[in-house]
């Protein structure tokens, strides 16, 4: 349950007369609203309030629940003294009065030190002078029905346009009102009779009209006392929601993020003498990288330079060894066939761009080229189990592993493994190292990373069986990680 729904259901608790115990000593609502009457017609034959408009009786049709004995369903309208929209003028620095505008009302305070003034004439002024236990309404805009009891005037105060200002008797408790006013039941009324319209508004016809549970004036401070015992409490779970939501929120990629650190570290599986070296599987890589030179499949790479002491991030078992990304595979990046000529495009051959990547096994590609278009521009083919990096823009480190022949754009740089190295073990290395990419792409108008970066970024290499146990254990942990994701949604 979120705390809101907690707020909302002691709120509901308490208009529905089960928050707190019924006490028939302490009178009823009927009695109360007889003096309420009573008070009111005074005040009207004194000239001080207007003599309100007869509301329409109340049927058994509008009442949503039943209420207790000694309780009243009573319209807005028959308990307040008035409802008075707010005074139009324009906000100013300085002036006769200061003006409390919808904005000022911030987490049910009014934020008194950024009230602006207003000139008014002094006739007017009484009018819509604001006092303690007025209760403020937004009528109008995206913050319509939201209300504000008024605790304090330090100085004195009227309220702008887009404001009601209800004043009620000493008969009965205005926190009661406030409490109702955000209830359900005062929301479901409020939408009902908000006028639909670019500036939703709602009038004070609708306010009056609205129907409330009326109890007895000492139930109605023992609910108050009973619920501003509460809604400490309800703050404190909100606080302790909030960060358990935010765990959870965060947890899954950041298990995700440990079990990679594991895995490239290799403390995810037990290591085994018995499977050989990383220098077993470099040897045959360099010895397969020779014939794929010297059967002209691949072009002769640049030297790379060694790796230094200062460079290694972490320490690796034994049985491992550091190497550059550019000695375990062949490492390119596509082209764009030029546009200006459509019969280079939609051919039979795939073509890739960063907005195909999906960090996982790629298989439609929705573009492709023709092979005219192939032979006119400096795209490449990458094979099945290629490993593929965006380098440019918001996608940098964005990475899939092919699982038909592709091209690629130039945004994107594909890794061809030698021997017979797991790609899917690259895939993860490089998705843990997605940070440190991004990083290095900072500093220009355009982050990118050049093929030339990638091909020096060190790589801690397993034997091939590590590799491949390495692997397995990811996908069989990782899918937790997705559905603890799934489920913190």
């Amino acid at each position: 349950m979120t705390p809101q729904q907690l707020k909302n259901s002691i709120l509901q608790r308490a208009i529905e007369g089960r928050l707190v115990e019924q006490r028939p000593e302490e009178g009823n609502a009927k009695e109360l609203l007889k003096e309420i009457q009573v008070e009111k017609a005074r005040l009207v034959e004194e000239g001080k309030i207007k003599k309100p408009k007869v509301l329409p009786p109340i049927t058994e049709e509008e009442k949503p629940f039943d209420i207790p004995e000694g309780w009243e369903w009573v319209r807005w309208g028959d308990l307040s003294q008035s409802i008075q929209y707010g005074y139009n003028a324009p906000a100013q620095t300085k002036g006769r009065i200061k003006m409390v505008r919808i904005s000022d009302i911030q987490d049910n305070r009014v934020l008194w030190e950024t009230v602006p003034y207003c000139q008014i004439d002094e006739e007017n002024i009484e009018t819509y002078a604001l006092q303690t236990n007025d209760i403020l309404f937004a009528r109008t805009g995206g913050t319509v029905g939201k209300s504000y009891l008024v605790t304090e005037v330090p100085e004195e105060a009227i309220y702008a346009g887009y404001l009601i200002r209800t004043r009620y008797s000493n008969l009965l408790v205005p926190q009661y009102l406030k409490f109702f006013m955000e209830s359900s039941i005062y929301w479901e009324q409020l939408r009902n009779g908000t006028i639909a319209t670019a500036q939703p508004n709602c009038n004070g016809k609708t306010l009056g009209n609205m129907i409330l549970p009326f109890p007895p004036l000492a139930e109605q401070r023992r609910i108050v006392a009973k619920i501003e015992e509460i809604l400490p409490l309800i703050d404190k779970y909100d606080k302790a929601y909030t960060k358990l939501t935010d765990f959870n929120t965060r947890f899954p990629e950041a298990m995700k993020k440990s079990l990679l650190q594991y895995a490239i570290q290799g403390k995810l599986v037990e290591q085994r003498a018995d499977e050989g070296t990383a220098q077993d599987l470099i040897k045959d890589i360099q010895a397969e990288k020779k014939r794929l030179i010297a059967e002209k499949k691949i072009k002769k790479p640049k030297v790379l330079p060694p790796i230094t002491e200062e460079e290694i991030p972490f320490d690796i078992p034994e049985g491992w060894d550091w190497v550059r990304l550019g000695e375990i595979g062949d490492w390119g990046s596509g082209a764009t066939p030029k546009r200006h000529h459509p019969e280079y495009y939609g051919g039979d051959i795939p073509w890739l761009k960063t907005g195909d990547l999906n960090d996982g096994y790629i298989s439609e590609i929705p573009e492709t080229i023709t092979q005219e278009g192939f032979d006119n521009s400096s795209v490449r083919l990458n094979p099945v189990g290629s490993v593929l990096m965006a380098m440019y823009g918001a996608t940098i480190g964005k990475l899939g592993i092919l699982t038909v022949p592709a091209t690629t754009n130039q945004a994107c740089c594909a890794c061809a493994l030698f021997a017979e190295m797991n790609p899917q073990y690259l895939f993860y290395y490089l998705m843990s190292q997605r940070t440190n990419f991004i990083k290095l792409g900072e500093g220009g108008a355009q982050p990118n990373i050049s093929k030339e970066k990638i091909v020096n970024f060190l790589f801690p290499m397993p034997p091939l069986a590590e590799q491949h146990r390495i692997v397995a254990k990811l996908e069989e942990l990782l899918p937790f990680c997705d559905q603890l994701r799934s489920k913190s949604k």
